[in-house]
């Protein structure tokens, strides 16, 4: 993919286990603070630990939680971009794992029946656009995003995505062992598994020059290692594809990532993956590039977690810091770049990083450039 003209992101906002407000989550999020909580059930689940949004309530449908999650950070990304998607030349594209599908509700829409609900919601004048790609289906909506402005498609387009804690993924996680029997340890020697999560983000995204810039979206790339189902590729291939690609599409040589938000999903598997991946493709730089992950803290959201990250990349750009590692206190070998351990780390990077790695092998790099 060439280079080509960087977007910028007007509108920005997420729900999540420690919160909605902005700046406030960050604050939590800087302080160590973690969502994971138990959340008790009687199936049989390796680890009854979870983050829910506490703002949707349990007792609701697992479709209705998707919409108490998504509505209200959709609205406000909206109204801080001064959006109205009534307009014509304004695109939703929305991304989810598998949402409340697998939870077989009597009468269960189509997957994408989530989507056109929340369209109809804000008044958007066009369909939206839905896509599921597993755990990278927020990441790729922003990509989709901005090859839709590129492509003259659409001058504004709100792009996020959503996901919602149900019994049925738990099970699934604990029955393929990928569920940490003890708590999420990002890149730490004793990571043993994920715990999940839930959430949502939007971004608006529009052609470069556009008024109150909230950051920039410079490169975005995408890859598919197509070696399974549920495990990467150890030779990281897919990863490394994605991160060459995206800042090929920026115009910027590797050293100048100077952030990255990690997938850093605790799975032993994962994180050796992608620490290979940021070797081979940042490990050269002089000054390596300060990396944090934030799956101890929101839990692993699946459709909802490349959205979040990337809102976290963005902030840890605007702010000069990245937060702690939950959990982190020894990193593994593998893992050579500055990790945050107990405190976040302060740095004056310029553009920053977010990959997301998916079941099935879909991975995808987005970089951003702090507002200026």
């Amino acid at each position: 993919m060439s280079a080509s003209a960087p977007m910028a992101v007007t509108g920005a906002a997420w729900t999540t286990p420690l919160g909605d407000d902005l700046d406030e989550v960050w604050r939590r999020l800087c302080a160590g603070e973690t969502g994971i909580v138990p959340v008790p059930h009687a199936g049989k689940l390796r680890n009854e630990l979870a983050a829910v949004v506490p703002s949707a309530r349990l007792s609701s449908t697992a479709s209705q939680r998707m919409t108490a999650l998504a509505l209200p950070p959709l609205r406000r990304a909206l109204g801080q971009a001064g959006c109205d998607p009534a307009g014509d030349d304004v695109q939703l594209v929305l991304g989810t794992s598998l949402g409340a599908f697998l939870e077989g509700e009597p009468g269960s829409a189509p997957l994408h029946a989530w989507a056109d609900a929340l369209g109809e919601a804000v008044g958007a004048a066009r369909p939206p656009i839905a896509l599921s790609t597993a755990c990278s289906s927020g990441s790729d909506a922003v990509l989709v995003g901005a090859e839709l402005i590129r492509a003259g498609a659409a001058r504004r387009v709100v792009c996020g995505g959503v996901d919602v804690l149900t019994l049925a993924k738990r099970l699934a996680h604990s029955a393929l062992g990928s569920m940490s029997p003890t708590m999420l340890r990002a890149f730490d020697v004793r990571h043993d598994g994920t715990l999940l999560g839930e959430g949502a983000g939007f971004m608006v995204l529009e052609a470069a020059g556009a008024r109150r810039p909230f950051a920039t979206l410079r490169g975005v790339g995408s890859a598919n290692d197509a070696a399974g189902m549920t495990a990467p590729d150890t030779a990281a291939l897919g990863a490394r594809y994605a991160l060459v690609r995206s800042i090929e599409d920026a115009d910027l040589p590797p050293e100048a990532i100077g952030v990255v938000n990690a997938h850093g999903s605790g799975t032993p598997l994962n994180d050796v993956t992608e620490a290979k991946a940021f070797d081979a493709v940042l490990g050269a730089a002089r000054a390596l590039p300060v990396v944090f992950a934030t799956k101890g803290n929101f839990g692993h959201s699946l459709g909802a977690t490349g959205i979040l990250e990337a809102i976290a990349v963005v902030m840890a750009l605007r702010t000069g810091e990245a937060p702690p590692i939950v959990g982190l206190t020894q990193p593994c070998p593998e893992m050579r770049f500055p990790l945050p351990r107990g405190a976040p780390i302060r740095h004056d990077a310029r553009f920053g990083l977010s990959l997301t790695l998916g079941f099935g092998g879909f991975d995808t790099s987005l970089i951003f450039e702090a507002a200026r």
